[in-house]
C-alpha cells in the first residue's frame, strides 16, 4: 500500500477543505495518506515525509506566491534535500485563492521547482478542463488546472461555503490519481 503525505498551510480553512477532500479520493483509492499541517510539523511528522512514497504541496496562494507559512517549510526542508532524502518519491500540488486566476500558477511553479530540487517525480491533474459554453462552475476540473489542483474560494466565503462542490470533486479525483500514480510508481521500483 502507497503512503502519501499532503503537506500543506490553511490561512483560512479553504486551502484545509481542499486538502481534506484531495485525502478522501487517496482513502477511496486505497491509498494509506495523511494530511500534516505546515504549523504543526515535527521531528515525527518530517520522518513521515522522508518515510512517503509520495508528498503532495499545497498553499493559498497569496500575492501571487504561496503563502509565507508554505514557503518556511520549503526552505526547512533544505535538511532533507541536502541528504536527498525525497528523490524519487512521486510529488503533486494543489493552491486555493480568492480568484479564478489569482496567479494560482506561480504558487504550482514554486512546488514543482520545490520538488525538481528534492529529485522527485511531479504528477499533474490528469484532467481535461471544463471549457465550454455548456459548463457550469461545478463542473469538474472548472479553473482548468494541469499541472497542479487549483481551487477558488471568494473572499467573503466562509470555508463552509468555498472552495465550490466542483472544486471539491476535482480535489477528491486528483487524489485518487496521485494514489494510483503512486502505485503504480511504487510497484515498479
Amino acid at each position: 500500500m502507497s503512503k502519501i503525505v499532503i503537506v500543506y498551510h490553511s490561512g483560512y480553512g479553504h486551502t484545509k477543505k481542499a486538502a481534506e477532500a484531495v485525502l478522501a479520493g487517496m482513502l477511496e483509492a486505497g491509498a494509506q495518506a495523511q494530511l500534516i499541517a505546515v504549523g504543526e510539523l515535527d521531528d515525527a511528522g518530517w520522518a513521515e515525509l522522508d518515510a512517503a512514497d509520495a508528498i503532495v504541496f499545497g498553499a493559498p496562494t497569496y500575492m501571487g506566491g504561496p503563502s509565507a507559512d508554505f514557503k518556511k517549510f520549503a526552505d526547512a526542508s533544505s535538511k532533507p534535500w541536502f541528504g536527498q532524502k525525497w528523490r524519487d518519491k512521486i510529488a503533486a500540488g494543489f493552491t486555493n485563492s480568492a480568484t479564478m486566476n489569482g496567479d494560482k500558477f506561480s504558487t504550482i511553479q514554486y512546488m514543482v521547482t520545490l520538488a525538481m530540487q528534492h529529485s522527485m517525480i511531479w504528477a499533474g491533474v490528469g484532467m481535461m478542463p471544463s471549457n465550454t459554453k455548456a459548463a457550469t462552475r461545478n463542473d469538474l476540473n472548472y479553473v482548468g488546472g494541469f499541472t497542479g489542483l487549483l481551487t477558488q474560494s471568494p473572499a467573503d466565503a466562509t470555508p463552509d461555503e468555498a472552495p465550490p462542490p466542483g472544486d471539491l470533486e476535482t480535489a477528491k479525483l486528483f487524489g485518487a490519481r496521485i494514489a494510483a500514480v503512486t502505485a503504480r510508481w511504487t510497484a515498479g521500483r
